[in-house]
């Protein structure tokens, strides 16, 4: 009960944040992998604003809970297939940037350690949670002082991290050990390692379940946030769905997973837990996935562009052509003036 309390606390937030977009501007933030750049759209004329460089390889973002800042992980290894050689890297680029949303400018980078992929932010806003990919850790990062204040050991190669809604605890996917691990906020420790599908690479939370995506299998775990313990799994799409990043929507009905180099975005009905319907032809690698404060629109990182979807018929009503490989997507809501 108390976890489902801490939901609906969420839920009333961002409905209090739909009721004040009307009087804000919504915007909304692609990172673009290969230009090293931020993209930064108006949802209401749905065009690119400004473009943010920002450093190399930025992927995962995340919104400060007060809105004021935009955060971004940033890489100095190369990219490459999983399992390549990453010999070629520049240390001095890992960290995690702090973009100024009302200035729209890069003002500080954290230190983050090694190859910083995805992360999330505590419900406080003073630490983050990393994923290190390359050293099988997630680093526990101090924003106020700018240092990391510890370090965790999970499975081989980390990918996406969601703290819970409560801030209790946070979930780390790991690609190569095909596991969920979570990780207790208080003590900073590994209190349980949830088996998954091949590859699983986001999370989500919608009242007490998890949801997360497992790429090569095609499938959204669920997961019991109560226990801890696989619930069992949902089709994300039809035959070559590859899941990679999931949206939920405000009141926990839907989740949204862009189905990687299948193109398409999958639909999930998370009360009956079943695929509702698959969205085609996004674009050559669907990837990041983030909704509008109304939940009407859902922006896509579709590569080559961002594809923006009416959530009420499925239809794609804009492409937008952004920086070069776009990876994450983030919505911020911050006032006309």
């Amino acid at each position: 009960m108390w976890l489902q309390g801490a939901w609906l606390g969420v839920v009333g937030m961002l409905v209090l944040a739909c009721g004040k977009s009307q009087s804000g501007r919504v915007l909304v933030f692609v990172s673009n992998e290969d230009s090293g750049d931020i993209s930064v759209i108006d949802a209401q004329s749905r065009a690119v604003v400004r473009s943010i460089s920002v450093g190399k390889r930025p992927r995962g973002l995340r919104v400060s809970p007060d809105g004021q800042s935009l955060f971004v992980a940033l890489s100095g290894s190369v990219k490459a297939r999983p399992g390549a050689p990453r010999d070629d890297r520049d240390d001095d680029a890992d960290g995690i940037g702090v973009i100024d949303i009302r200035r729209g400018e890069l003002v500080r980078v954290l230190p983050a350690g090694r190859d910083p992929e995805s992360f999330d932010v505590t419900p406080d806003g003073k630490t983050l949670y990393v994923s290190n990919e390359e050293t099988a850790e997630v680093s526990i990062v101090d924003v106020a002082s700018g240092h990391v204040r510890g370090t965790v050991a999970v499975g081989a190669e980390p990918e996406g991290v969601s703290v819970r809604p409560d801030g209790r605890f946070v979930y780390v996917t790991s690609e190569a050990s095909n596991e969920i691990d979570v990780i207790a906020t208080g003590a900073e420790r590994l209190v349980a390692r949830i088996p998954a599908a091949s590859r699983p690479r986001a999370i989500a939370f919608a009242k007490d379940r998890g949801f997360a995506t497992a790429e090569n299998s095609g499938v959204v775990h669920v997961v019991d946030l109560e226990k801890n313990v696989p619930l069992g799994a949902v089709k994300a799409g039809e035959g070559g769905a590859r899941p990679m990043g999931i949206a939920v929507s405000a009141d926990g009905e839907r989740a949204y997973v862009g189905n990687g180099r299948h193109g398409s975005v999958g639909v999930i009905d998370l009360r009956a837990q079943r695929l509702d319907r698959t969205i085609d032809a996004v674009g050559a690698r669907a990837w990041g996935v983030a909704l509008t404060p109304d939940g009407k629109h859902l922006y896509v990182a579709a590569g080559p562009d961002v594809a923006v979807i009416d959530t009420a018929t499925s239809g794609i009503v804009a492409r937008i052509p952004v920086g070069t490989g776009p990876w994450g997507v983030a919505v911020a809501t911050v006032p006309k003036s």
